[in-house]
């Protein structure tokens, strides 16, 4: 197989574990006789240094001609946003990407691995039937597009923000979401506030529609505010979570807590026509960056997820999925999910012994 990926490294720890996970795809063309064409990029603060612009048109054109999308993170530390640097770079940076692309689709796995429970904070009896979710949010649409208004009247300051879809925009992400359900335990939770929202009371029928289209698939209904609740008391009951921009940006982050480190989240944002962008759910991390010391895993699963949705190099996948949870099996542990963080490795041992079991 050869297909191009257009690597954004970004800021931060981005470099350091995006150059981990192009050795790990550098080991699945050896052992599986792929190759990828790979063409770098830059983004956020680190493209503003050379460009002037945190997503300039040679990063657009790079990413135009690729087959996927390869993300790191983007962003500076907190005490120097004020700077050209950083001031609005998330926004200048994935936000436009998303929008250039029309990712319509957010895909964030959460996931408690066995070895790691204890990291987990949930108590053992939540937990103990396993963890194991898919978030699917919509991301064109809801009061981040809408528009934005804050006003004087009568005298007193007032805001108001639009939240607004449409049929299309939740047939899109629906379709996505019931298409990854067949491939996993055949449930779809659709979370909304239809007893209060129209957006929501549309939402909650436009997904029954599609769910028609899906025999084989539960399709179940639960409103934001009880779902929120059932993460903590009974997370094992979900398999597929579709929901709205909003309450998706609300959950996943919440769902972040189940594993025990952002370092383990990866994500993937799709639009209609299959075009994907992979990236770790966390952000660049400034205070550890080129210390050697951030957990790969989260851009590498990353990867992993590029190769099973946009290549459907399965098998491939897997090979990864295994080596990490071999990796894990073995006591291996950077500092984020380390309890005693003195036998904590680096971002390169841990690399190095996901290589070994590949």
């Amino acid at each position: 197989m050869n297909k191009k990926i257009a690597v954004l490294p970004g800021d931060g720890i981005g470099p350091e574990v995006m150059e981990q996970a192009i050795q790990v795809l550098r080991c699945i063309e050896k052992k599986f006789n792929h190759q990828f064409e790979i063409n770098f990029a830059h983004v956020g603060g680190a493209a503003y240094e050379k460009f002037g612009s945190h997503f300039p048109e040679s990063t657009k054109f790079v990413c135009q001609k690729a087959d996927a999308i390869l993300f790191g993170s983007v962003g500076g530390p907190i005490s120097e946003s004020h700077l050209a640097k950083w001031k609005d770079c998330e926004k200048n940076s994935i936000l436009s990407l998303r929008k250039e692309f029309q990712f319509s689709s957010n895909i964030r796995p959460a996931k408690v691995y066995p070895e790691l429970k204890d990291i987990c904070p949930l108590k053992d009896s939540i937990i103990k039937n396993g963890i194991d979710i898919v978030i699917v949010r919509e991301l064109l649409g809801d009061v981040y597009f809408g528009e934005h208004r804050t006003f004087i009247e009568n005298q007193l300051r007032k805001a108001s923000d639009l939240c607004e879809y449409n049929e299309k925009q939740i047939e899109t992400v629906a379709h996505q979401s019931f298409k990854i359900a067949l491939g996993r335990n055949r449930k779809v939770t659709s979370v909304d506030k239809a007893n209060v929202l129209d957006t929501s009371k549309l939402w909650r029928e436009v997904v029954a529609e599609v769910g028609k289209q899906y025999p084989t698939v539960t399709l179940e209904h639960m409103l934001v505010d009880n779902c929120a609740m059932q993460f903590f008391i009974n997370p094992s009951q979900f398999d597929v979570i579709v929901t709205t921009n909003l309450f998706g940006d609300i959950l996943s982050d919440a769902a972040a807590a189940f594993p025990g480190s952002l370092g383990l989240m990866p994500s993937a944002s799709f639009n209609e026509n299959g075009f994907a962008l992979y990236e770790p759910s966390g952000g660049s991390a400034p205070d550890i960056a080129s210390k050697n010391i951030a957990n790969p895993i989260a851009q590498i699963m990353s990867l992993a997820m590029l190769l099973r949705h946009s290549f459907e190099l399965v098998e491939e996948a897997q090979c990864i999925e295994n080596a990490i949870q071999k990796t894990l099996q073995a006591g291996y542990r950077t500092s984020d999910i380390c309890i005693d963080k003195e036998k904590a490795v680096t971002t390169e041992q841990m690399t190095q012994q996901i290589l070994y079991f590949m």
